[in-house]
């Protein structure tokens, strides 16, 4: 596990030596396996795969808490495993009410990833709403160094990107090489829809932001998103009006 974030929640592992994290080389040449092995395979399918060949102290799942299928899927064979949510400092009350619920009924650890500096003082340094003048910049200070720098020590991170999104997510894999992160990237729900999330979520009565109820399909912070119409591409209410499609985590 990483030691540059603060941890909530609850964790069901037990305290157990862990080996060493394994060299990029290794790794690598498991990402390239596992991308042969797998195919198009089913979501459990991933999960068993990432089971046998990483131990949960050195996997985290990312979660923007929009729901927790992914969590849901990935705890059902690693229990304890590390859930990272990225606490920019500007997200809806309904989704750290979600956090909090995940927290207290999923067998994970929820770890709050933290920006180097509070809202206050990004303010204080680059001006107030920085996100409405220079999205790019706020959301490389706020999510993509703070997850970088957590994701140190791990081997291997899921994530929820799924192919349906957008069109720069169309060709998601399945399992590959992280370069700029240095670890493996699983992304089991990739070939999921949407309603495929809701139904899931349904039938496993898993936790949902009840943003998603109220036209937020894709739910990021409070002040750069919008309720997205009906038909609309669900990423269209995530810096809308601006020339700005992704925060930077998954390009």
């Amino acid at each position: 596990m990483s030691d540059a974030t603060t941890g909530t929640g609850l964790t069901t592992a037990a305290t157990t030596a862990v080996a060493p994290r394994r060299n990029a080389e290794e790794l690598k040449a498991l990402a390239a396996r596992g991308a042969a092995e797998l195919g198009e395979a089913g979501y459990a399918e991933v999960v068993a795969w990432v089971a046998a060949n990483f131990p949960v102290a050195h996997v985290a799942v990312a979660c923007s808490m929009a729901d927790a299928v992914l969590p849901h899927v990935v705890a059902a064979q690693l229990p304890g495993v590390d859930v990272l949510f990225l606490d920019t400092g500007y997200h809806f009350a309904e989704t750290y009410e979600t956090r909090d619920t995940v927290a207290r009924l999923l067998p994970v650890r929820i770890v709050d990833v933290l920006p180097a500096k509070t809202v206050a003082e990004q303010d204080a340094e680059h001006g107030a709403e920085l996100f409405s003048r220079d999205p790019n910049l706020c959301c490389a200070m706020r999510k993509v160094e703070p997850l970088q720098r957590s994701l140190t020590g791990y081997e291997l991170w899921f994530t929820g990107v799924r192919r349906d999104e957008a069109p720069t997510r169309a060709n998601t894999p399945l399992v590959t090489w992280d370069e700029r992160n240095g670890l493996v990237k699983v992304n089991p729900l990739a070939a999921w829809s949407f309603d495929d999330i809701l139904d899931y979520a349904g039938y496993h009565q898993v936790p949902v932001n009840p943003l998603l109820e109220q036209g937020y399909p894709s739910i990021g912070c409070a002040p750069c998103t919008k309720p997205v119409a009906a038909g609309d591409d669900p990423r269209s209410g995530r810096w809308a009006n601006l020339a700005k499609t992704e925060c930077g985590l998954h390009e």
